[in-house]
Parts: C-alpha cells; structure tokens; sequence
C-alpha cells in the first residue's frame, strides 16, 4: 500500500507505537547519564548506624564521594571510619532532638564551605516498635515514631537546603512500601505516608534551583527484625491495656496476632540489600535520576497494585491475614492465613 493510500486510522497505527518506542529509547538512553568527577563532592547520610545506612556510607565512600556519615552514638561513628577512607566524616545525630540536629548542620556546614552539599540522604528510622490495633495505642506511641521518622527528617532536610541549592544537589528520601498501604500500626505506617507528601510537595517547590528529590520505596530490608524485642513491646502494650479492650480481643487474638505479624514479615521480607544500595547509587549518580524508584518485589507489584485496588479487597486481604477479637461483629469470617 503506498502512502498516498494510507487512512488515518492506518497512520495512527503507525505513528502511535514508534513514538512509544521512541520515548522508550530516549528514557532508556537518558537512564544511562552518569554525573562526572565525584571527588570534592559531599554526601551526608543519616541513620548510618544501621545495616544499609552502614553499607551506602561505605560504597560511596569507595567511589570518591567526599562522605559525611550520621550514627546515634560516637562509637558506631568510630566502628564506621575504622573501615572506611580518610576522607570520610562522622557526626552524631539524634532526629529527635533538635539542638542535635542544629549541631550536625553546623558540622557539615564547616565541612562543605564553598563548595554545597551535593547529596542528602535519608535513611535515618526510629527505635523498631510493634505494630498494634490504634486503640491499643496512646499518643506518645505516635510521638514516638514520628518525631525520628518523619518530624526529624523534615527539619534535618530543611535546615540542609541552602547548602543543596549552592551545589545544585539531590535529596534521596528511603521510604518503606508501607507508605503505599497500611495494614497495622499507627505512628510508622504514618510517618511513611507523610515522608511520601513531603517528598513530592519538596520536589516541586525547589526544582527551580536546580534540586531534585528521588523517593526509594523499599520492601524488608532495612534492618533484621528483632522479634524478641517486638513481641516485648507488644506484650506491654497488651498489658497495659484497661481490662474492658483486652476482654473484646481476647487472649487468643494477642496469640494469633502475633504469629500473624511474625509470618507476614517472613513471608515478605528479604535480606538482600543490594537492589536498595542500587537504587540510591543511581538517585545520586544519574544525571537525570528518576523521581521514585522501586526496590524489591513487593514494592514494585504487591503493595503498589494494594494502593490502587479497589479498598473492599485491600480489607478482604488484611481480614485473611489476622485474626478477629473475639468480640468481633464483622460479617467478614477470620480465617488468619500465612501469606
């Protein structure tokens, strides 16, 4: 057929699938865009006293970047510069104090003079705590985890602006895939949710200086979960309860809860932190680096497809995986499944 003879509908045809895979190849080749000459460039990392903050203060220093670590205490600072370069720095930073916080902006302040900070990343959390229904919870729970998680970030990331917009520099915010959807615990799952707004309200607001921001939503990694001390926490909770709430739930339901949240991480975690430390390595090195990133099964398909299911069969699912209160008047039977 000779073009003369082409439709319209026959021209769409044509001109529709080689323009997506047009932008296919152009988004494929721009990816690869790497950004030169790392040395002299400063990258501050919280939470680097745990396992991936560790390992991504390690990397990059082994890359050239010019590292600026945050640990909780002096000795976990000690332990991380005894394995790593010279040039890399170590500052103690609790997120939730703010005259902490002031004095680690002060530190890389000094650090940085004249040159910016080029990278912030946040992978700072707050002590593990055990999810639990919200009326098992007080408020000081929620205070608890937002004031690290979220609270602390926020300020941390605010405070360090002025030195990112100098270096035209990126943000990189680690962020569970809880904050796609919530199934249990109040003050954690909402300081993910609040970090994804945040995340996405800073990137528009200073991508005018030449700032971006990049959200890694990841699945388990990022610490090995220390069921003694969740189940711990869990039981305090449980026993501090007035004996009316424990009554509706029952002792079964704090058995079976339990196993439940025991089973549900086990099922959906991984150890392999490697597929975290990429996706950051890219949110800094990339010359274009991708808005949200994807990190683990889960977080590219399971709790994303949740986040946008319809809300009946997010419910059917959670109603599935943990048990009923005995006092329970929900139409919706209790048949606890190991996922």
């Amino acid at each position: 057929m000779s073009p003369q003879n082409l439709s319209f509908s026959d021209s769409l045809h044509i001109v529709i699938p080689a323009s997506i895979l047009s932008l296919i190849i152009y988004w494929l080749i721009r990816d690869r865009h790497k950004v030169r000459n790392l040395s002299g460039k400063y990258v501050f990392i919280t939470g680097c006293e745990t396992r991936l903050g560790n390992a991504l203060a390690k990397w990059l220093d082994k890359r050239g970047f010019c590292v600026i670590a945050a640990c909780v205490t002096e000795q976990e600072g000690q332990e991380l510069r005894s394995c790593s370069s010279l040039s890399l720095k170590t500052v103690n930073l609790d997120l939730a104090d703010s005259s902490s916080i002031s004095r680690a902006v002060v530190f890389v302040t000094e650090e940085t003079t004249g040159k910016g900070l080029f990278g912030l990343v946040n992978t700072a959390e707050g002590t593990t705590r055990a999810a639990a229904p919200n009326d098992w919870l007080t408020i000081d729970d929620f205070h608890s985890a937002l004031s690290v998680n979220l609270l602390g970030l926020i300020e941390i990331t605010l405070k360090l602006l002025p030195l990112l917009k100098k270096a035209e520099g990126r943000v990189v915010n680690l962020i569970n895939a809880k904050g796609f959807m919530t199934f249990v615990d109040g003050g954690y799952n909402l300081s993910k949710w609040g970090m994804e707004s945040f995340s996405d309200t800073l990137r528009r607001d200073i991508q005018h200086f030449g700032v971006k921001v990049s959200i890694v939503e990841h699945s388990f990694f990022n610490a090995k979960v220390n069921w003694g001390i969740v189940e711990k926490d869990l039981l305090r909770l449980w026993n501090r309860l007035p004996n009316e709430i424990r009554d509706s739930y029952g002792e079964k339901y704090f058995s079976e809860y339990k196993k439940a949240q025991r089973s549900s991480v086990k099922r959906l975690g991984n150890s392999d932190i490697s597929k975290v430390i990429k996706c950051m390595e890219h949110a800094l090195l990339a010359k274009y680096p991708r808005t949200r990133y994807g990190a683990g099964w889960d977080a590219k398909f399971f709790w994303l497809f949740l986040s946008y299911a319809p809300s009946c069969l997010s419910d059917m699912l959670f109603y599935m995986m943990f048990p009923a209160p005995v006092a329970s008047r929900s139409s919706v039977p209790a048949v606890p499944i190991n996922i």
